[in-house]
């Protein structure tokens, strides 16, 4: 209902300032009914409005300067890749469709498994045709066919592996004793193994087709919450995958939610001015099964209802539970319970006043542990980078320390090599007369070296200037001392 504020502008920069007998001609009525509302201007919508915008729009590139078709063509695909975003639900928790594609494939499935199944009945029942009356159930019977294979081999050993499969040992030990006298032909090894191989494609379907149904339990009760505590998982499931989304469906009436699934029986009775069908998916619902025939018109117009209810509630709630959907569901029940002892039901503003302030309290709880998981999540977050953190920390450290050493190997190198120059200086020394001089001389020395290691380059360098004087001192008194 609110015009966009880029074609507002627009509007106000290329109309006139007197605004009374402007007519604007416009292709879509909603933006026509928005410009009015807004702008206060009239506009005209259909006729030849319609063909000067298909006209404008088929050579919009020629009016427009600058403008070519390729640059139109790319604003056109843009257009429609945001059009489809908008459309596309981002939270990931709240998808509908992967519930659509599973309903489908489940519906799919008990198909192939009863013809698989039956295709096993017929091909093994040549060989033991009386096991079909024992064991009627499908999946079941494709399980005891490939444990028992060759009926002739089957024996007392082998009883108790035919009851952990059937469950009941009075059924284990009448298949043992058809075995001993059926009246099937005898089969080849090779055909025996090519049943034994079908049958195990066979369990492996069903056994796939109960976890995908435990797969849309968990993906209903995510989805739509109140709509499968109503009807059930299943039923609601379908009511979803046929009006193609959960939204489609939330803007669905009762009446049509009703004889959904039934549109040709429908239409049918509408062209022969028969009788419109009651109900349509929801009659696979175990509310419609419980009542009376007199009213199941009338249950299957109220559970439709409750239907619509639970949807709208399920597409437009942030936080999704199953709480309105257990108190539809009691009020399904006290309406069944009214029509059948005469038992007046609660009000339904009684029942949605308890519904909101429980749901509340459960909306309060999920989000507690939605901070509670939040706050774990962000410590678990902090501490990792902590970790990194120290991690950089230490691997700095120890390069500074792998330079530090480096750099103090080189000086120590450096040190050694200076020292050596003075000492080989030194190793051709002067006559000396006394031997108290000599020793005055080279006591001091290894007190310089220590000083030479432990003190830096400059402080080195002082000191060799030091001891040069020293000796032009000594040699100074030396000559004296001899003249």
């Amino acid at each position: 209902g609110v015009l966009h504020e880029d074609l507002r502008l627009l509007l106000d920069t290329a109309l006139p300032p007197k605004r009374k007998k402007v007519v604007l001609g416009v292709g879509d009525a909603k933006m026509g009914a928005a410009v009015l509302e807004e702008l206060g201007v009239q506009c005209q919508t259909g006729g030849v409005v319609a063909e000067l915008m298909r006209g404008i729009r088929l050579h919009f590139p020629a009016l427009v300067r600058g403008l070519t078709a390729q640059s139109a063509a790319k604003a056109q695909l843009g257009l429609g890749h945001s059009y489809s975003r908008a459309k596309v639900k981002f939270n990931v928790h709240r998808v509908d469709n992967m519930i659509i594609q599973s309903i489908s494939l489940l519906d799919q499935l008990d198909k192939d498994i009863n013809t698989f199944s039956m295709r096993v009945r017929e091909w093994y029942g040549y060989h033991f045709p009386e096991l079909i009356k024992i064991v009627p159930e499908n999946s079941l019977y494709c399980r005891v066919a490939k444990f028992i294979g060759n009926r002739r081999e089957l024996s007392e050993e082998s009883l108790e592996g035919l009851e952990e499969i059937v469950m009941d040992s009075a059924k284990a030990q009448a298949i043992l004793e058809a075995s001993r006298s059926s009246m099937g032909m005898d089969i080849s090894p090779l055909d025996l193994i090519n049943i034994e191989s079908f049958s195990r494609r066979v369990i492996s379907l069903s056994d796939y087709r109960k976890g995908l149904q435990e797969y849309l339990r968990s993906k209903m009760s995510q989805v739509a919450p109140s709509l499968s505590a109503l009807i059930g998982e299943v039923v609601g499931a379908r009511l979803i995958s046929h009006a193609g989304s959960l939204t489609n469906l939330a803007k669905y009436p009762a009446s049509t939610v009703q004889i959904l699934g039934a549109e040709k029986a429908l239409f049918r009775a509408l062209k022969t001015r028969g009788n419109t069908p009651k109900y349509g998916l929801i009659f696979h619902s175990t509310f419609i099964g419980r009542a009376a025939a007199k009213n199941k018109g009338r249950i299957s117009r109220y559970l439709a209802n409750k239907c619509t209810i639970a949807s709208r509630i399920d597409c437009f709630s942030e936080v999704p539970t199953s709480v309105f959907g257990d108190k539809l569901r009691e009020q399904v029940e006290e309406r069944l319970a009214f029509y059948e002892t005469g038992e007046p039901p609660r009000k339904n503003l009684e029942v949605m006043k308890e519904a909101v302030v429980e749901a509340n309290e459960v909306v309060a709880e999920v989000k507690r542990r939605q901070e509670k998981k939040e706050k774990k999540r962000k410590k678990r977050e902090k501490r990792r980078l902590e970790a990194l953190a120290a991690a950089a920390e230490e691997a700095a450290e120890n390069s500074v320390m792998e330079t530090e050493e480096n750099d103090v190997g080189a000086k120590k190198k450096k040190k050694k090599k200076k020292q050596q120059q003075p000492e080989e200086s030194e190793a051709e020394p002067e006559p000396e007369e006394n031997g108290v001089e000599d020793e005055e001389e080279e006591e001091p020395l290894p007190k310089k070296k220590r000083k030479v290691v432990v003190e830096p380059e400059e402080q080195e360098e002082e000191e060799e200037k030091k001891k040069k004087k020293k000796k032009k001192k000594k040699a100074v008194a030396r000559d004296s001392e001899e003249d």
